[in-house]
């Protein structure tokens, strides 16, 4: 489906007798015009998958060229013992249960120098919300890193941990964002987003930070000069409706701050949760999701397919569907999808599987900072 000549794009559109309900919504893409939730909505539910691909490829192409990229890092999680019980979650445990893991500082300094000299630039630090752990705490991992690894970026917990956090210390998100910047804190990751409508959230994460509040921490981010990514978790109960909303509200807040560095549709995974009797969502759900995030949140440069959840192949293919970056080297470093059964149990690339990866489509590699600001092309 891949098709490299932007041109010949824009000319198979023009010529395509489309549906009557998906041509205005193809012209719109032809003149970069925004979608609406309703036009999102009608290309999940109706668009031919050939159809989404060309106008995904055609509108990534407008902001990014053919280039796809990735990043030398690996993560820190640093505890799965959680006060919060999601349905979804194949991770938490409580303190004192078989399986939970807490790390030490002294820890989390030991398998940061274990990275040293290997041209790491990115550790991404997420884990569960500790109930005994402090906004302090939290600030000394990312002064460890920063002592072990002094140039590399550290993008670290998600909205749901500071919420708890700056909450537990009585902070607001902006006090509590300054604190952690100075402690050495570069970015946030987009964890915790889930589906942002509240009758969702009510039946999968009814205890944990709301909307209203994920957004509110990501924008003090963003105001107080930290930037972030956001994720919506997709493939359970939710509709395409849901997942229309969702992106609107974030596309909202990124005209206000333009603070994201990239979206991450993330896969509902079945393995060892209270929603495990849903199954999975296919992989055309998947390529459709991409391809609908690519069109609907034009002011998003980046959208990313997390490859240690969408698996080698289907990564792959979403490269055709509007997908610009695939994460990174993370160096089995990551239990997070091992533990919900994807089928990679130990997530590792090395920048020569990566550039091959994305070669094998016809796309150029590109090695990036954390700010998607470009070190090195791999073509």
């Amino acid at each position: 489906m891949y098709l490299t000549n932007h041109n010949t794009q824009r000319e198979l559109l023009l010529s395509a007798t489309l549906p009557s309900n998906i041509e205005p919504i193809a012209q719109k893409v032809l003149a970069a015009e925004r979608l609406t939730v309703n036009d999102a909505v009608t290309l999940f539910e109706q668009a031919n998958l050939s159809l989404l691909a060309l106008l995904a490829s055609y509108a990534n192409y407008r902001k990014n060229g053919d280039e796809v990229a990735f990043n030398k890092n690996f993560h820190i999680e640093p505890t799965n013992i959680c006060v919060y019980k999601c349905k979804f979650c194949s991770y938490q445990r409580e303190l004192g249960q078989d399986g939970a893991w807490e790390m030490s500082l002294r820890q989390i300094e030991e398998l940061s120098s274990t990275f040293k000299e290997r041209g790491i630039t990115e550790v991404h630090i997420v884990g569960g919300v500790h109930p005994k752990w402090d906004v302090d705490y939290y600030g000394k991992m990312v002064q460890r890193v920063k002592q072990t690894l002094p140039q590399v970026h550290v993008k670290a917990f998600s909205a749901i941990e500071l919420h708890f956090i700056f909450t537990k210390a009585k902070l607001s998100y902006r006090e509590g964002m300054r604190k952690l910047k100075a402690y050495g804190l570069d970015s946030i990751p987009g964890g915790g987003a889930e589906i942002f409508d509240a009758e969702i959230r009510a039946r999968i994460c009814p205890d944990k930070a709301k909307t209203e509040q994920w957004l509110a921490i990501h924008e003090a981010a963003h105001l107080e000069g930290v930037s972030s990514n956001a994720t919506m978790l997709y493939g359970h109960i939710e509709s395409f409706r849901h997942r229309a909303m969702h992106m609107e509200l974030l596309r909202e807040l990124q005209d206000k701050t333009n603070g994201f560095n990239c979206f991450i549709p993330l896969k509902f995974r079945k393995a060892n949760n209270p929603l495990s009797y849903l199954g999975e969502t296919n992989t055309v759900d998947d390529l459709r999701t991409f391809a609908v995030a690519r069109l609907f949140l034009d002011n998003f440069n980046h959208i990313k397919g997390y490859w240690p959840m969408l698996g080698k192949e289907v990564t792959k293919m979403a490269l055709s569907f509007g997908v610009n970056d695939i994460d990174g080297t993370i160096d089995d470093t990551t239990k997070i999808y091992s533990m919900a059964g994807v089928e990679d149990q130990k997530p590792i690339m090395t920048v020569d599987d990566l550039t091959s990866l994305i070669s094998s489509v016809g796309k150029l590699p590109i090695e990036r900072d954390s700010c998607y600001r470009a070190i090195k092309k791999y073509y």
